[in-house]
């Protein structure tokens, strides 16, 4: 299964072995070690850089500079600065990026905001919401061990992301974290307060290091409450909604595909339906959802919660320049 109508006809890794097996274990017709000759060699439509944050801006420069859109993994980039400038890279060729933002995306979460769309539950006024895990994410990917900014870039984003999606942007945000893990250089859970612009506050949580069981590991529990009631996600992907005294639940959860696998499922499918979306409104000639300038708005919320936790105090966002309201 894959997004309708697109085509991958090349594939680039810099080690030759696993652009060789990528190749061919998905059918690609051509696959390069080098990101110029690919960019040299294809008439591509778009790239999506799936690489490690740290070597997104070299790639995106190359891609933006030939006129080619392009999807870029997130995190963005490892700060706030290089994050604007592969936006500002993008923006400068007159070509379009989205981030590849998935969370927002997943189908028990897309429900909730099915839900929130509907006014059931009134005006939101408060939620909380929580990614806690303690599965060994460090078997499949060491280097988190070292990273300096752990676990607030790499899935508190994510979080932030869904606050923003169903709360609207922020004022500003608190953020206490913890290393809960001596094996961590960096902090592996974060609790961080958001005050947004609406009024609304929200309770946004994120750990590496829970030791609770059963593990919901990879799902996203929060509640949120409105004026006329509230919606809480509970393990198992229940869904409970509560509208003007009356209670309803129903299991949100999505059917295993050929290529997914419990629990990583609703993660997996994530993937494609992010791909749907960003490609469908590149169709219809307008920006993503996910695009360069609305991530730089949850990646501001990033930025701030390491300057909250290390000042201890509330801090505003910063703002790209085009973000900025004027008068």
């Amino acid at each position: 299964m894959k997004a309708d109508g697109v085509e991958l006809v090349a594939v680039c890794d810099i080690d030759p072995n696993k652009a060789e097996a990528a190749a061919r274990q998905f059918g690609i017709p051509r696959h390069y070690t080098d990101v110029a000759a690919m960019l040299d060699g294809e008439k591509l439509d778009f790239v999506d850089i799936a690489t490690r944050m740290d070597t997104h801006r070299a790639i995106a420069t190359q891609v933006f500079a030939r006129g080619i859109p392009a999807i870029v993994q997130k995190p963005l980039a490892p700060d706030w600065d290089e994050a604007v400038a592969i936006v500002d890279a993008a923006a400068a060729a007159g070509v379009e990026m989205a981030v590849h933002e998935n969370f927002r995306y997943q189908v028990p979460l897309k429900a909730v905001r099915s839900v929130l769309d509907s006014g059931v539950i009134g005006e939101v006024t408060w939620a909380r919401i929580s990614f806690r895990t303690g599965y060994d994410i460090y078997r499949n990917q060491p280097y988190f061990r070292k990273e300096a900014r752990f676990s607030i870039l790499d899935v508190g984003i994510h979080v932030l992301d869904v606050a923003r999606f169903y709360l609207g942007e922020v004022e500003r945000l608190s953020c206490e974290t913890q290393r809960r893990s001596p094996l961590n250089l960096g902090e592996d859970t974060a609790t961080m307060m958001l005050r947004h612009t609406s009024g609304a506050v929200s309770i946004v949580e994120n750990t590496y290091e829970s030791r609770e069981l059963p593990d919901p590991f990879p799902q996203t529990l929060l509640v949120i409450e409105g004026t006329r009631g509230a919606i809480r996600m509970n393990p198992g992907f229940r869904m409970v909604v509560t509208s003007d005294g009356v209670t309803s639940e129903r299991i949100v959860d999505s059917p295993l595909l050929p290529w997914t696998a419990h629990p990583w499922h609703i993660a997996q499918e994530s993937v494609l339906l992010t791909q749907r979306a960003i490609i469908g409104a590149w169709r219809e000639k307008r920006a993503a959802d996910t695009s360069g300038e609305d991530n730089l708005k949850t990646f501001a919320l990033v930025e701030a919660a390491y300057e909250a936790a290390q000042t201890h105090q509330a801090v505003a966002p910063p703002q790209h320049r085009s973000l900025k309201v004027s008068g």
